[in-house]
């Protein structure tokens, strides 16, 4: 009897190959796709993307080995929830999940599921734009397919990411090769005066930031993750280190291909660009980049909904969200409350549409939210020189990426303030008037108890344990 009452958690499943993929694969959405003529229209020159770009991924790589430190000392999954909770408490905490639960990070699953069908649905509507609820019915397709991978085995979802992992470095070395082949029949005279017409200012260097962020958007995605990652003190840093650095040289790599293929003109009207790419160089094969950016974008939606399933079962099992929502499947020990619940919000910010400006504005939050973490690491640094860490950053390293992500909250409200920031940030705060009643003094109401008795035989759940 005693046998059978073993603690039931969540598994490591996640090994080194899967955990550079997650990360990798996450990574390399639909952005690199698409967002370079936005870095070079803010930005006004090929030269000025091209360190956007690299300064981005540096960003990111300091960024990502501070979360290595947090996330080998705070060996618990749900990222910057988990770490905000342990270093700023349960209030800042709590606005972190209900702005990211909510809306956040459904609109991401949203918009990276409508860039998915947009190029699953283009070689059918060659002369016309596709209709709109044709790509949102494709793209609720792919999300309740990929709810359904990720509730029904750890195992496969990972290889679902390696897989399509593999299929977007492919195609991002067509493009790459194709780019130096035109150099070496000397198709150089886009870089000529390549700083020229530089729009210098603190808004454009921060949208053009914003923009290139977005495509790097996932590198603290196994931060998330960390109790189903093996030996996490071993693979977290190195996963890091090898997926961020063969993505920013893959990014510098793609988008000193495209100003090879294309003029900066013809680059900033392109609305896919790495399609345009595709029929100037691969003529009538053309169509393959389309496919490519729409694995691209599928891997990358495999990868969001991974992750963010996590940082909803975390904050359950916390106390933050509904107990239901902190459960496991009994038999395949995945978090499908947790997965159903993202699901289900996701399919609902699907149906308006018209969200995508409004997840422009949430990304100064997220830099916010960052800002909030870094503070942590760098008061555990000076508080808690005692803590267990397996893996460690010099605190010039926290404080350089605090000031960056400073700034990166502030420079567009300074030089450009605009009205929907002051709702983003309400938003934010209005966590704060539920936090009170219902976590804080704990008013659930007894139909919510009877509901989750209910949802827990259903589903075949049971309350999951810390995997430390």
């Amino acid at each position: 009897m005693e046998e059978k009452l073993q603690k039931l958690s969540l598994k490591r499943e996640v090994g080194l190959v899967g955990a550079v993929s997650l990360i990798g694969g996450t990574m390399i959405g639909s952005g690199i796709f698409m967002s370079p003529q936005s870095v070079l229209l803010t930005i006004g020159s090929p030269g000025a993307s091209l360190v956007i770009w690299a300064c981005c991924g540096l960003l990111v790589i300091l960024a990502s080995f501070c979360y290595a430190e947090l996330g080998t000392s705070i060996r618990e999954s749900g990222g910057e929830y988990i770490y905000i909770l342990r270093t700023s408490g349960p209030v800042v905490a709590f606005m972190l999940i209900f702005s990211s639960v909510l809306f956040v990070r459904p609109a991401g699953v949203a918009g990276i599921a409508l860039s998915f069908a947009q190029y699953v649905v283009a070689p059918f509507y060659v002369d016309c734009p596709p209709p709109v609820a044709v790509v949102k019915c494709v793209a609720a397709v792919a999300i309740v397919s990929l709810a359904v991978i990720n509730c029904l085995n750890v195992r496969f979802a990972m290889s679902v990411q390696v897989f399509f992992m593999v299929a977007k470095v492919l195609a991002l070395a067509v493009i790459i090769i194709g780019g130096v082949v035109m150099l070496i029949r000397g198709h150089t005279q886009n870089f000529e005066d390549s700083f020229e017409n530089t729009i210098v200012g603190i808004n454009p260097i921060g949208i053009a930031f914003y923009q290139g962020l977005w495509s790097y958007d996932g590198w603290n995605n196994l931060n998330y993750v960390t109790e189903e990652l093996k030996r996490p003190e071993v693979n977290l840093p190195r996963a890091v280190l090898i997926a961020i650095s063969l993505v920013t040289g893959l990014y510098l790599l793609v988008n000193v291909s495209y100003l090879t293929v294309m003029t900066p003109t013809e680059l900033m009207s392109s609305s896919a660009v790495a399609v345009t790419w595709g029929n100037k160089v691969l003529g009538r094969w053309g169509w393959i980049m389309s496919v490519a950016a729409a694995l691209s974008a599928f891997g990358s939606l495999n990868g969001t909904f991974f992750s963010g399933g996590r940082v909803c079962f975390v904050a359950a099992r916390e106390g933050h969200m509904p107990d239901i929502l902190a459960m496991a499947h009994v038999h395949r020990l995945t978090p499908s409350p947790a997965l159903i619940f993202t699901t289900v919000v996701s399919l609902l910010v699907l149906i308006p549409g018209d969200f995508q400006s409004i997840v422009n504005f949430f990304s100064f939050t997220a830099w916010f939210f960052y800002a909030i973490t870094l503070s942590g690491l760098i008061y555990l640094k000076i508080k808690k020189p005692e803590l267990p860490r397996p893996y460690r950053v010099p605190i010039i390293i926290p404080i350089l990426v605090l000031i960056a992500a400073v700034f990166l909250v502030l420079a567009p409200i300074i030089d450009n303030p605009q009205i929907e920031y002051l709702y983003v940030t309400l938003f934010i705060f209005s966590g704060v008037i539920i936090y009170v009643p219902f976590i804080h003094f704990k008013l659930c109401p007894s139909l919510l108890t009877k509901l989750t008795m209910f949802l827990q035989l259903l589903l075949e759940v049971a309350p999951a344990e810390k995997n430390l």
